[in-house]
């Protein structure tokens, strides 16, 4: 019976809810704002990550075509791969053995009958663009043939057949600025090409240039990945695991169509194989990310019911004087949740897909430079993000829920407010819970337990909620100086904590999570940078023209480096052009026929015994406890082997100008720097090559033709200079230099940039540079570029809308709440402009205090998830950089100060001059 007493008091409450959805239709739309802007992120999130996520089969189309498999004869003899073809194992004497590069007839020789292949040809390409030169992805390749099917596409026009033709790419066209029936040339000028056709590489949207087989012109990689370029090979039947076997013992890399849609499952810890699983921290970090998801909805949801139970607190005032119970009461209030939540989420659900499918083009091209698998909703996801909506927004409700079940109903039923003053015992327990949650967060992180930190950074959370009432008295202690419509806002919000403090918890959610983002963004593109090895200080550019490095002409043929660097002066933003030298050949060796043979000098700074890791040389991959063994010793922290050697080979320099170009070095750095090389030392960048002073450098002599290598052993004083963070650098001094066998030659021009060029000063310095010679190519320090993955950024943008957003319908909220204040400031006589001003403040409290608490929680969360991943990495060997705690300053004063002006001028905008007298219970 009382199941049933339960159920109809249940139907009961939800007619009245939906009743009065219908009625109350401005609290409706800013509840379903609340609910349906984290909804409408979250499903934004879910189907642009679907569309993107191929499915097997189309990730398969997109890197084999239509072809079976991919094969590349990498050596002669047998190699072990892993199942997806992406690596494999052989011997360095199998290197050396190799036999010379294979052709089509000799990999049909050992394929079944009726097989066939095709091999494209791709190398980079220097071509003419619409502001000088520029290195563009070369491809030679028939795009008609079906073997090609789904790995490139005939967008418009018709593919490159003859030797002059060419089809372009649409970024191609836009950096070379040229159309179909347009030409094309290269940065040397002898060739000159007609476009004939727009492709497109689903896989790769960059700048492609597709030539026809075999006319690809000679770039200056060209040589080198033209032989490394894989067969696409169709067969008369599938290409199985064991085939895939007896084609390694070969020598032969497979990528398998059959293996990779149907992969085995291989139990060698060396090779991956079956379906891949994530990893742990993984699911760890997904689920604390998920929880914290739903503590923020909660938050935003919050006040919406908040403010919605005390518009109606004279209805339900009349519900429980008419006999009903707390449970009737608090029933109605949940049912709001349910039937909000429903909305809200439909709301939310309908806006990120549109927002997804109608961003999908900008997405493609701009965040994940590949074509999406498709349009796709991700149907369990959206009833799971919905489910999410329903019960966040009854856990929304739960609090309002209670409050008005105990509210008195005499007070209610005369509109009177709740309490004006914070119970001590509330404020105490959000210290408490602030501090335990920190507490149990960082204990959470440093044994990297998800289930701790996640509810860590709840407890913490929450206990700022519970402090929110206090810290609103304490600041309307400041309202006495303040001017009258400030003033009264601060009053306004003491006295009506009940109303300003889940608007305020509703901001700092919002700005909690934007902030938690943009600290793991920041500290992700920091750990980027630590990671990065430059070869040059950032925005210094380099010209190599050493006759050695420029092909076979160069030995008849000196580089005219007044017009090189004149070029490089007059194009690139550079404070000064130098000219670095290094080790040459003494004279050029030559051959019984007179043709002249490559030789060069080769040094090396040499590590001390006692300092080399014990695992850097091991030819195996390392088991956990070999690795955790690794992390924790010292010798290990940034090893890579017995040697270290320049980025820029040997640099031969006693000047500061050279120095400084070449390291960064700056002030007694480099002062300290320039004295060792004056006295006849060496300088390095890693201190660790540096033992009592001095360095062992090698220097090796080496001749085309011969595997005789000369080496000389020196030890020698040596500084280690700071510099440019992760640079390599070797220089010697000019003494140093007189005692090897090596003469110094000009090796490089490099001009100091006082900025990073942009691409079109870049462009045009590369076209001068080849028209001065057209051996030299210009090669500029960026820097580290992103680590590719755009799903933290877009969920950042979704985050910093979602915190906006959040921060409007919170104050109209709270603004709504004291409309008829507002109406009261009216019938006393006070101008609009007051109460605009009014509103202008109330928002600017709100908003403010909760921008600020905001950002503080969400540097919080973001601290303790990175700690922990940094606890997951230090176990690991070579572990990546760890990352640093980065705050963003300039998204803190965005979230600190933008928000909430953005707030307080939406609130100023939408007063209305004018408002209608509230009815005020008798």
């Amino acid at each position: 019976m009382s199941v049933r007493v339960s159920w109809a008091s249940w139907r009961t409450a939800l007619r009245i809810a939906r009743r009065e959805a219908r009625r109350a239709k401005g609290r409706t739309a800013l509840v379903a704002v609340m609910i349906g802007l984290p909804v409408a992120g979250l499903t934004t999130a879910a189907v642009t990550y679907d569309m993107f996520t191929l499915s097997a089969q189309e990730q398969v189309t997109r890197t084999l075509g239509a072809a079976d498999a991919t094969m590349s004869w990498v050596v002669d003899g047998p190699i072990t791969q892993e199942p997806a073809g992406d690596g494999g194992w052989y011997s360095d004497v199998q290197v050396k053995n190799s036999p010379k590069p294979k052709t089509d007839a000799d990999l049909l020789a050992v394929l079944p009958a009726g097989s066939r292949v095709a091999q494209p040809s791709e190398a980079g390409v220097d071509m003419r663009t619409a502001a000088g030169t520029g290195l563009l992805n070369g491809h030679a390749l028939d795009v008609a043939d079906p073997i090609y099917a789904g790995y490139v596409t005939m967008l418009r026009g018709r593919p490159a057949t003859a030797p002059d033709e060419v089809a372009l790419s649409e970024k191609a066209v836009q950096r070379l600025g040229a159309d179909v029936d347009g030409t094309v040339t290269t940065a040397d000028r002898s060739r000159t090409f007609r476009v004939v056709g727009i492709v497109e590489f689903p896989d790769m949207l960059h700048e492609h240039l597709v030539f026809a087989p075999g006319a690809l012109p000679v770039g200056r990689d060209s040589d080198n990945y033209r032989g490394e370029q894989p067969w696409f090979v169709t067969t008369p039947g599938p290409v199985t695991w064991d085939e895939v076997k007896r084609l390694n013992a070969l020598g032969i890399m497979v990528r398998s169509r059959a293996v990779l849609l149907d992969p085995p499952v291989i139990d060698d810890p060396m090779m991956g194989g079956g379906s891949e699983l994530p990893e742990p921290e993984e699911l760890a970090l997904g689920g604390l990310v998920a929880g914290m998801c739903v503590l923020e909805v909660v938050l935003l949801a919050g006040p919406a019911f908040a403010v919605g139970a005390r518009r109606r607190q004279r209805q339900l005032a009349i519900v429980a004087a008419s006999g009903g119970t707390d449970a009737h009461v608090r029933r109605i209030v949940l049912a709001d949740g349910v039937v909000l939540g429903l909305f809200g989420a439909a709301c939310g659900v309908a806006l990120g897909v549109l927002v997804s499918f109608g961003g999908r083009q900008l997405a493609e091209e701009y965040l994940f430079e590949s074509r999406a698998g498709g349009y796709r909703v991700f149907p369990l996801a959206l009833v799971a993000i919905v489910a999410l909506a329903v019960i966040t927004g009854l856990l929304a409700a739960l609090v309002p829920a209670f409050v008005a079940a105990r509210q008195p109903v005499v007070a209610a039923l005369q509109g009177r407010r709740g309490i004006t003053r914070s119970r001590k015992r509330w404020l105490a327990l959000g210290i408490v819970m602030t501090a335990l949650g920190c507490a149990v967060a960082g204990y959470g992180a440093w044994h990297t337990n998800e289930k701790i930190v996640l509810g860590g950074l709840i407890l913490g959370e929450l206990g700022l909620v519970l402090c929110t009432p206090a810290l609103v008295g304490l600041i309307a202690r400041i309202g006495g100086r303040l001017p009258v419509a400030p003033r009264i806002a601060l009053r306004d919000s003491s006295r009506n904590r009940a109303s300003a403090a889940p608007a305020i918890s509703a901001v700092m959610a919002a700005v909690a999570g934007s902030m938690a983002m943009s600290v793991f963004l920041g500290s992700s593109d920091a750990q980027n940078r630590a990671s990065y090895a430059p070869t040059l200080p950032y925005g210094n550019a380099m010209v190599t023209i050493d006759p050695s490095y420029l092909g076979s002409s160069a030995t008849t043929r000196a580089v005219d480096t007044t017009a090189v660097a004149a070029a490089m002066r007059t194009h690139l933003p550079a404070s000064d052009v130098l000219t670095v030298s290094s080790f040459g050949c003494a004279e050029a060796p030559t051959n019984p026929g007179s043709k002249p043979l490559a030789c060069g000098h080769n040094a090396f700074a040499e590590l001390p015994p006692e300092r080399r890791c014990p695992f850097a040389t091991m030819e195996r991959e390392l088991t956990l406890d070999e690795q955790k063994v690794a992390s924790r010793d010292e010798r290990c922290d940034g090893a890579n082997g017995t040697w270290a050697s320049g980025s820029m080979g040997t640099i031969v320099a006693d000047g500061a100008p050279v120095v400084s170009a070449v390291t960064g070095a700056t002030g007694d750095d480099l002062a300290r720097a320039v004295g060792m090389l004056k006295r006849g030392g060496v300088v390095v960048t890693d201190p660790k090559l540096i033992k009592d002073g001095a360095a062992t450098v090698l220097v090796d002599t080496w001749r085309e033709g011969t595997d005789v290598t000369k080496q000389q052993r020196f030890t020698i004083p040596a500084y280690a200079v700071t510099g440019t963070p992760g640079l390599s650098a070797l220089i010697v001094s000019p003494q140093f230099a007189a005692r090897t066998t090596a003469k110094i030659v000009p090796y490089a021009l490099v001009a100091v940039g006082r900025r990073a060029p942009t691409v079109a000063e870049e462009d045009a310095a590369g076209s001068a540079v080849r028209e001065a010679d057209s051996r030299l190519y210009l090669v500029v320090e960026h820097g580290a570029s992103g680590n590719g993955d755009p799903t933290l950024l877009i969920l950042a943008v979704i985050a910093g809308v979602v915190a906006l957003g959040a921060a409007g319908v919170a104050t109209g909220l709270a603004a709504a709440d004291g409309r008829a204040d507002l109406s009261t400031l009216a019938a006393v006589g006070a101008s609009p402009g007051l109460r605009r001003l009014l509103s202008l403040s109330q928002s600017g409290v709100i908003a403010g205090l909760g921008a600020v608490l905001g950002v503080a929680a969400g540097t919080g969360v973001a601290t303790a998830v990175l700690f922990a991943l940094n606890r997951v990495y230090a176990e690991r060997w070579p572990s990546p950089a760890p990352f640093p705690i980065t705050v963003p300053w300039a998204n803190v004063a965005i979230l600190a100060i933008a928000i909430p002006a953005v707030a307080m001028l939406g609130a100023g905008l939408l007063t209305r001059s004018r408002l209608p007298i509230e009815r005020r219970p008798e």
